[in-house]
Formats: structure tokens, sequence, C-alpha cells
């Protein structure tokens, strides 16, 4: 009965999904060999056997000697991060990877939250903190990209672009024709994002979910 529910959800969601928001594909990362030359946002890479997610980096040239980066990592299991430095060329390994299209289900009363497979239709529990990050933009019914680390789950990537509807917004402000008018809008994942001034409350969006930012009204 449950697998029959599921199911039909995941059927009804694929009907009736926007035609600009992403779809994601099963695919899998191998460890590969990088030096600090290909360090960029959002890498993951493995260190102490652990996956760590690269927030940000910075690249120190100096007057004497070779150039140093400095690297802020999110360690994907712990939720913590560390900024470490390295000399110009040190070497790493990407972390192996596994990404599966799962959809969004439900969300229990510990904060744990289950998605179905798209392909074998099976339950994934997955933990708040695999899925903090992303947790706003997530909506039931919503195909995401689940991000396993030698058998766990450890990211949850909410399609991005993706289409939302404004719930609540001030309205327009007649004869404001000021071009750099914004204003808050919350939207029907929860979240809240800065709209320009023509936005309207059942307004249909296009936001990048990666920034948080708003792109077009759709």
């Amino acid at each position: 009965m449950k697998l029959a529910i599921l199911t039909s959800l995941f059927a009804t969601s694929a009907a009736f999904a926007p035609a600009a928001n992403t779809q994601y594909q099963r695919s899998t990362s191998l460890n590969v060999a990088v030096d600090t030359s290909d360090i960029k946002n959002g890498l993951t890479i493995e260190l102490d056997g652990e996956p760590y997610k690269v927030l940000n980096f910075s690249i120190m040239k100096q007057a004497r000697g070779a150039a140093k980066t400095t690297i802020k990592f999110k360690n994907l299991k712990r939720g913590t991060t560390i900024e470490n430095t390295y000399r110009s060329g040190e070497k790493f390994e990407t972390a192996q990877i596994d990404r599966k299209p799962s959809v969004y289900t439900y969300e229990d009363e510990s904060g744990n939250c289950f998605f179905m497979d798209s392909e074998s239709f099976e339950e994934v529990m997955v933990e708040f903190k695999a899925i903090e990050d992303q947790k706003k933009w997530i909506v039931e019914g919503m195909e995401c990209d689940l991000v396993f680390f030698k058998g766990e789950v450890i990211e949850v990537l909410a399609p991005s672009p993706y289409v939302y509807e404004v719930v609540e917004t001030e309205p327009n402000v007649k004869g404001n024709t000021s071009q750099g008018y914004t204003k808050p809008a919350v939207l029907d994942c929860g979240a809240t994002v800065t709209v320009p001034g023509f936005v309207e409350q059942g307004s249909s969006i296009k936001v990048d979910t990666n920034k948080g930012e708003y792109m077009e009204r759709v």
C-alpha cells in the first residue's frame, strides 16, 4: 500500500513538474587526482577518509617562492568547517560520490526527511544534517539529487533553477517607476527571496536555489 502511494506521488509530480525545472540523472564521480590549480567552489575532495566540499578559496601570491592557496572546506559527514593553507601544486584526491535522483515525500517528527529513489522506488531516509542547507527550497514531490559517499547520503541538492509561486509579498506601489525598487517575497516552499517591485502575489518566478536569488518572472 505504501509503495503504491509513493509510486502515485512520483507519477503525479513528474506529470505536473514545470518544464523549466532541472531534472537530475544518476551519475558517479570517481576518484581523480587534482592539485591546487584545479580547486573550485563546490568541488568535493576526500581528506583523511572523509568528504570535504570547497566553500571558497583564495590565492596569495608571494614576492618570493610559490603562491599559497587557502581553502575553506565543509565536512559533509559532520557539518563542521575547516580552513587550511596549501603550497601551490599540492595534490588532492576527489571523493568518489554517487548522485541519485530521488523524490521528496515527507518529514518525520525527528526532522529526518524521506525520499523515493526515482528508478528503484525504494525509500531513502536522510538525516537533517545532510539536508539542512537545502531544506528551505524543497517541497513535496520535488525531484532532488541525493549525494552518496560510501553508501551514506552526505548531501541533498535541490534543482536549480526552479519555479516557485509567490505566496506573500507587498503590493506594487502604483506610480513607483524606480528601476531599482525591490521587496521581499515569501515562496510556496517557505523561503524568502528579494524580487523586483513588479512581482505580485500569485506570480510564478524562477529562482537560482544555489545562490538564493530571483532570476525572472515566468
